[in-house]
């Protein structure tokens, strides 16, 4: 009994490894070309740290003319949730980030490297664990799942180092006609990494992100093929990132302390390691804590919720970019136009440590942007969300016309407004566009003395005056109420008036909107019309 005949006792009807090195060629791409990928797990909703990788190891492939995928890494079947696939695609279209390659739905894909769901790959994995152990690289390992904690129970007693390495590994040093013969008996097994490492020797390695790291070798010769036949995470990712051609992994850093079992893995089955990047987790702030965000305690740890929220896609994108390269929001300042993918990005100015997570920062952002979309533009996202959030806001807006008049105001000038940080705050920033006010505050000024305001204003109030003309005549009611025609003379004066023009000014938006703040009163009267805002004065 030799290697060889082992391999095919055990993977009997597996490939050679030469048919898939022919099959998936070296990809060719200009020198210094970025490979990378998005590699979640369909077990749970899409994080917003999972789409912070995603949006990283995209802008640094497209930057050097590389290639950004999608490979779904879904081996633990057990865990898998319903629709877990379609809500990992539809989160990175919903953010205008489809991969190059990669699953486009939950049973499509597109590329020349795929299939791109791992579970699809058996018989990939299965010809490389044979290659395993026919250099005697990899070994079955009959231990009932029993037996594995009985070990670690007496590991834990003893105060020693759990796993299944050195003499702990039962059965490492079966030999070959006794691991043939358990096979035959139809012994139930899996298949172990033989790993040549030793805990007293260091490995150091240069994280593009970490910087320089030092870690014990590997020693322990953890599962590479599982009772059904599917491989785990470590042995399928370095499959994958080799036949796929990764130059760059991009991933969090809770997986920097299995780089010496990763780098070892791909040493010992022969392939180029690919250069590794660990992102810093994004944190909150717990009174005064800092601490991960929890997918359990945080809402605004899921992707769903930005959407739902209708917080804008390009909004998040550009938060996660400020967050990930602070000389972004200089650039942006000088650059407001530009895309973000113009956007010079660099991994090796990414945070060791954990940023903290700012909801005020975002929504700020969202402010920004959505400001300078045209009325129209703001009139679809805000439909769009409210088909899926809102009904009261989507009759609103039935009338389209009179809604992008109402959207369009201080819109397309040089200080557009900027109240509206999600699509969620519309309805409420323009409800009283859509209905009569039903409450006044008119603050130091009575509601009787609000009425002679609003009746001397009514007396010259003409809908076709333009705003110079229009402010001159509030200037004209405030002085024939006794206010002060301007600021500047209430200021330097103030006993003498009970007021000033701007105070006369804040009593007509409070009789026509019922707010102290809106923008621009010329154009909201304009945009309601001489019906209307005459019959919101008379109302008071």
């Amino acid at each position: 009994m030799d290697y060889k005949e082992l391999a095919n006792l055990i993977f009997p009807n597996a490939k050679p490894i030469s048919y898939y090195e022919d099959k998936y060629k070296v990809r060719d791409l200009k020198e210094g070309a970025v490979v990378s990928r998005f590699a979640p797990s369909p077990t749970g909703f899409v994080h917003i740290g999972g789409l912070y990788q995603a949006l990283v190891a995209r802008l640094i492939t497209k930057k050097t003319g590389g290639v950004f995928f999608l490979r779904i890494e879904d081996t633990d079947q057990k865990r898998e949730i319903e629709n877990g696939v379609t809500d990992i695609v539809n989160s990175l279209k919903d953010f205008d980030m489809e991969p190059d390659e990669g699953m486009v739905s939950d049973t499509e894909e597109k590329g020349e490297y795929g299939p791109y769901k791992q579970s699809l790959r058996k018989d990939i994995y299965q010809a490389y664990a044979k290659y395993m152990i026919e250099m005697g690289k990899a070994y079955p390992c009959f231990c009932s799942p029993e037996e594995v904690e009985e070990i670690r129970k007496k590991q834990e007693a003893a105060k020693i180092r759990p796993g299944y390495y050195g003499v702990w590994a039962k059965c490492r040093n079966l030999t070959l006609e006794e691991m043939a013969e358990k096979i035959k008996n139809g012994e139930n097994y899996i298949v172990r990494f033989k790993s040549p490492g030793r805990e007293d020797r260091k490995i150091k390695h240069k994280d593009i992100i970490k910087g320089n790291v030092e870690f014990p070798e590997n020693d322990q010769d953890i599962v590479i093929i599982k009772a059904d036949g599917l491989p785990t995470y470590h042995f399928a990712h370095a499959v994958d990132d080799h036949l796929m051609g990764t130059t760059h992994v991009i991933r969090s850093d809770e997986w920097l302390s299995s780089v010496p079992l990763h780098l070892q893995l791909f040493q010992e089955l022969g392939f180029k390691p690919p250069k590794y990047a660990h992102i810093s987790p994004i944190m909150k702030n717990d009174n005064g804590n800092k601490r991960k965000l929890s997918k359990r305690k945080d809402p605004e740890a899921a992707v769903s919720y930005y959407k739902e929220e209708g917080i804008p896609a390009e909004a998040v994108k550009e938060y996660l970019i400020n967050i990930a390269n602070s000389s972004f929001e200089n650039w942006r300042r000088a650059n407001p136009e530009k895309s973000i993918e113009d956007f010079d990005f660099d991994l090796n100015k990414m945070s060791v440590s954990g940023a903290l997570f700012d909801m005020v920062k975002l929504l700020d952002i969202g402010k920004t942007v959505i400001s300078k979309m045209s009325a129209e533009e703001v009139y679809n996202e805000s439909i769009k969300w409210a088909k899926e959030h809102d009904d009261e806001l989507l009759k609103m807006l039935e009338d389209k016309e009179y809604s992008l008049k109402v959207l369009g105001i201080e819109r397309g000038n040089s200080k557009p407004r900027k109240d509206i940080s999600k699509w969620s705050d519309v309805k409420d920033n323009i409800i009283y566009m859509y209905k009569k006010p039903e409450e006044y505050d008119f603050d130091k000024i009575s509601r009787e003395d609000a009425k002679k305001v609003i009746n001397e204003y009514l007396k010259i109030y003409n809908e076709n005056d333009d705003k110079d003309t229009w402010f001159n005549k509030i200037k004209d009611t405030a002085e024939k109420c006794g206010y002060a025609r301007e600021v500047k003379e209430y200021k330097q004066n103030p006993e003498k008036w009970p007021g000033h023009v701007g105070d006369v000014s804040t009593v007509l938006r409070v009789a026509i909107t019922g707010r102290r703040n809106t923008p621009d009163l010329y154009e909201i009267m304009n945009v309601l019309g001489k019906d209307e805002v005459i019959s919101r004065l008379q109302a008071i």
